[in-house]
């Protein structure tokens, strides 16, 4: 039987056209189909409870017209992820899609419509300036309701993610780390492969490279893309560390790991997802730099954190080993 794959075609031994990117665009599409399916997601199941009664019903109502529960959504959604991507450049970006992107992308929903949610898009295509300002209000209201208290754990895990895989770059080679994506990612031939349920296409990215996106919104669904200009190439793939507790309160997870490691030692790590150095470290935890140093030296001899020299500076990191324990944590 006939598979259904996307191949990003790369030049070859090209590391550099391959990036990460971050997506908070990308996790409130699929958050909003989350919440029109519940049962197909149990790992949201948390997150589910903590913030449904929060939720805005007409822009909700609005948004899940458009984004519908499965397939493809409107692209004009997301912009090419990038890794300092914040969730204000994403309100700000909708506002300023062009309406002839609009109509192009609203017109495959209508294709892929029928009834009283067909009519409702067809309004908005024949009004795309009007539609574009009830979606981005739409999409801000929602944002605020539901993904906003989360991000910051949201965020962290997918951050932690990119740490993992860009450090596997090193160990196992670029084939390696793609191939370690998801089960239905393969590396071949200098191409990123993905396997897709309903979509196929072979594209060119020399000279435009691809970005790849962990998600925790769509990890039971594993893998999509992005394919079509002006968007960058985009592949989004299930992020490491997703647990049906992953959305609770920061402050439990600190706690969690307090009890582990120690406080001071616990809140060092949970810090570490960036390069500081010992005496950013000392700041940050508000203790004296030999404290700081000496925390920093059991957590690096437990291969938690690795600490690397740049000129007269110290900077440590989390390692995959303390990635994945504080992915458990959260």
């Amino acid at each position: 039987m006939d598979r259904n794959i996307v191949e990003f075609r790369l030049a070859p031994g090209d590391i550099s056209a391959i990036r990460f990117g971050v997506s908070p665009g990308h996790e409130l599409c699929n958050a909003i189909r989350v919440m029109q399916r519940p049962d197909d997601h149990p790992l949201q199941w948390g997150w589910l409870r903590s913030v449904r009664s929060r939720m805005p019903r007409e822009p909700f109502d609005l948004l899940r017209t458009v984004i519908g529960a499965e397939g493809y959504f409107p692209d004009f959604f997301t912009t090419t992820p990038s890794w300092d991507m914040q969730p204000e450049d994403e309100f700000a970006r909708l506002r300023e899609v062009p309406p002839e992107l609009m109509r192009v992308d609203l017109a495959k929903m209508i294709a892929r419509s029928t009834g009283e949610r067909q009519r409702a898009i067809r309004h908005m295509h024949d009004d795309p300036l009007r539609a574009r300002a009830m979606l981005a209000d739409a999409f801000e209201a929602t944002w605020h309701a539901v993904l906003a208290p989360v991000w910051p754990q949201l965020e962290r895990i997918l951050r932690a993610d990119i740490a993992v895989r860009s450090r596997r770059i090193a160990t196992d080679g670029l084939g390696g780390m793609v191939g370690a994506l998801h089960r239905s990612v393969e590396w071949s031939d200098d191409a990123v492969k993905v396997e897709l349920r309903m979509h196929r296409e072979v594209l060119d990215c020399r000279g435009s490279g691809l970005v790849l996106v962990p998600t925790v919104m769509n990890w039971t669904h594993g893998c999509s893309v992005l394919s079509e200009p002006p968007a960058q190439p985009t592949l989004f793939y299930p992020a490491q560390g997703v647990t049906e507790t992953w959305a609770r309160d920061p402050r439990s997870a600190a706690a969690a790991l307090g009890a582990l490691l120690g406080p001071a030692r616990a809140g060092i790590l949970l810090a570490a997802h960036v390069e500081r150095t010992t005496s950013q470290v000392a700041a940050d935890a508000e203790l004296a730099i030999s404290t700081a140093s000496h925390h920093l030296a059991v957590l690096r001899e437990s291969g938690l954190v690795a600490s690397r020299r740049d000129g007269a500076r110290v900077l440590h990191l989390r390692t995959p080993l303390g990635e994945a324990v504080v992915g458990a944590a959260l």
